[in-house]
């Protein structure tokens, strides 16, 4: 089977699927306020405080756990600010979209015009596919006169995401350009055109992003995916496992089947490889 016909087989709505699953992702990553090396936000939080990087790291027990312990601190405080940022966004790592919009909802309730508070919500609302309100949501987060990048590559992932791909990409280059090789921004650029089709640029931007000293173990999984998506997928896997820890690799190369098999494409691939999957007889 050649690589032609193995992208060909993505239908444009499967592969916009993939896309945006992956765009949501780093869209948010640093939004709900500067990162530091204890947690998601700056400021004195509980034990609970996790980081982004470590829950990426977390198998679905771990999880699990995690999520208990941060929902019942959030539940003796729930006006807590950073807790509440921390609990949605556990509950998005587990799938839970429409319990973590509630969080942020309460959260927003709380703490109406901080612009962390607002970033979160904004990721929130389009996680649950309320685009059109995460758009408004984000743009009043943002002030002209002193205007955060990572709120623009939010912006520019949901605009991806309602078909608004020029507006999006516009968004990405005014990110970079207050936030100059910016990993998270650049692989969102690479997932735009990725939804638009275009897998040569879209790798281009990938391969960049994945080079920076601060892309993370999902800016890699990006790269794996838009090059398993050309059929190349022992070099996908070789991108999916790099610099990780064995659990965290299997994590990774788990994450790109699920994407890769949308309409048994992953089987496909294998093929490609000459590596046919067990029983495969196609």
């Amino acid at each position: 089977m050649t690589a032609f016909a193995a992208r060909k087989m993505f239908s444009q709505t499967r592969l916009s699927q993939c896309a945006a699953l992956a765009l949501l992702a780093l869209a948010a990553t640093g939004c709900a306020g500067k990162p530091n090396r204890d947690g998601l936000t700056t400021g004195s939080v509980p034990a609970t405080r996790v980081s982004t990087g470590s829950l990426t790291g977390m198998n679905a027990t771990e999880l699990a756990g995690t999520e208990r312990s941060i929902g019942d601190t959030y539940a003796r405080d729930p006006k807590n600010k950073e807790i509440g940022l921390q609990y949605a966004s556990v509950l998005g790592m587990t799938g839970k979209t429409t319990q973590a919009l509630a969080v942020m909802q309460q959260v927003a309730i709380a703490h109406p015009a901080d612009r962390d508070v607002l970033s979160a919500y904004g990721k929130a609302q389009a996680a649950a596919g309320q685009l059109e309100q995460a758009l408004t949501t984000i743009n009043r987060a943002q002030t002209p006169d002193h205007p955060d990048w990572r709120l623009y590559s939010a912006e520019g992932a949901v605009l991806d995401q309602l078909g608004r791909s020029d507006e999006a990409r516009q968004k990405y280059r005014m990110a970079l350009n207050t936030q100059p090789n910016d990993p998270s921004v650049m692989s969102n650029l690479g997932m735009s055109y990725v939804l638009s089709g275009d897998l040569k640029t879209a790798e281009t931007y990938m391969r960049n992003a994945a080079g920076q000293p601060g892309a993370d173990s999902r800016v890699r999984q990006n790269l794996a995916l838009v090059v398993g998506l050309q059929g190349r997928f022992s070099e996908a896997e070789q991108i999916a496992r790099k610099e990780l820890s064995q659990q965290q690799a299997d994590a990774n190369v788990t994450y790109l089947r699920s994407m890769l098999t949308q309409q048994n494409s992953w089987a496909k691939l294998a093929d490609k490889d000459g590596k046919p999957k067990p029983g495969n007889t196609n």
